[in-house]
């Protein structure tokens, strides 16, 4: 079976690739990395989140003692949002999503903020492997901020990862429309309709994902899936190789390299 875009994301999701990162590495790829509050909003300002999420980007484990202290002195939702961001780079997501999403849930912070924690409880419900709780999270997240397209492509995700593939062409579609250069959004719609048996809506998609991006790893990846299945094995041989070289340490370039062997093995065993 040949592996292709939704599960990538959902990989990357798991492994740390696309919003997080587990295994420590330089601070300055840590803070590009680990889902802090967007700015703004955020459920909290002033110098006790400043240092909060100043530990959480060098210590985590510093940083969840420092948001336990802070949340027992009355710290409040700031506290509670810092100690859950520190769980996910713990490697507890299931735990750290419990609590943003019940935060999320009982925060008095506006509309916006508060989408933004259901969406880090969102992804953290993908790295626990429970994409049906994602699904939930990234609804909830969407009745307050219904136009954000970033929402709907992680909602996207989440449908795709359960095989909900025609719900989750429509929030692309919705997507699309807000924001029509979105490679990515192209890359998992033009997945979701291979998925649905529409090839040729799935070939536009990746091909126009690539004149916007031509060295999309991801994009290269299900393209080379669709070659393979339209008789192209050279062609979809060059696509993988091609994710690999761009993107060598990712849940993309694993598998594009399990296409490749599954390609070598011939058809009996993709």
């Amino acid at each position: 079976m040949l592996l292709g875009a939704f599960t990538a994301a959902a990989l990357a999701a798991i492994a740390g690739g696309a919003w997080f990162a587990l295994s420590p590495e330089p601070a300055e790829t840590l803070e590009e990395a680990l889902p802090l509050p967007p700015e703004p909003p955020r459920l909290a300002d002033g110098p006790e989140m400043e240092n909060c999420l100043g530990l959480l980007r060098l210590d985590p484990e510093g940083a969840l003692a420092y948001a336990m202290r802070w949340e027992i002195e009355e710290g409040g939702e700031g506290a509670r949002q810092c100690g859950g961001l520190a769980m996910i780079a713990l490697g507890e997501p299931r735990r750290a999503a419990e609590r943003l999403e019940d935060l999320a849930r009982s925060s008095r912070a506006g509309q916006s903020a508060r989408a933004a924690v259901f969406t880090q409880a969102a992804q953290a419900w993908l790295m626990a492997g429970d994409a049906n709780r994602a699904y939930g999270a990234t609804t909830m997240a969407l009745t307050l901020t219904p136009d954000d397209a970033d929402l709907l492509v992680d909602r996207a995700v989440a449908l795709g990862t359960i095989g909900r593939y025609g719900e989750a062409v429509m929030d692309l579609d919705r997507a699309l429309a807000i924001d029509p250069v979105r490679a990515e959004a192209l890359v998992f719609r033009a997945a979701a309709w291979r998925h649905l048996d529409r090839a040729e809506p799935a070939r536009r998609d990746v091909e126009r994902a690539l004149s916007i991006s031509p060295d999309n790893p991801e994009a290269l990846l299900e393209r080379g899936i669709l070659r393979q299945l339209g008789g192209d094995t050279e062609g979809a041989r060059m696509d993988w190789e091609r994710a690999v070289e761009l993107s060598p340490n990712s849940a993309t370039a694993d598998l594009a390299l399990q296409n490749l062997a599954l390609n070598e093995a011939g058809p009996s065993r993709r």
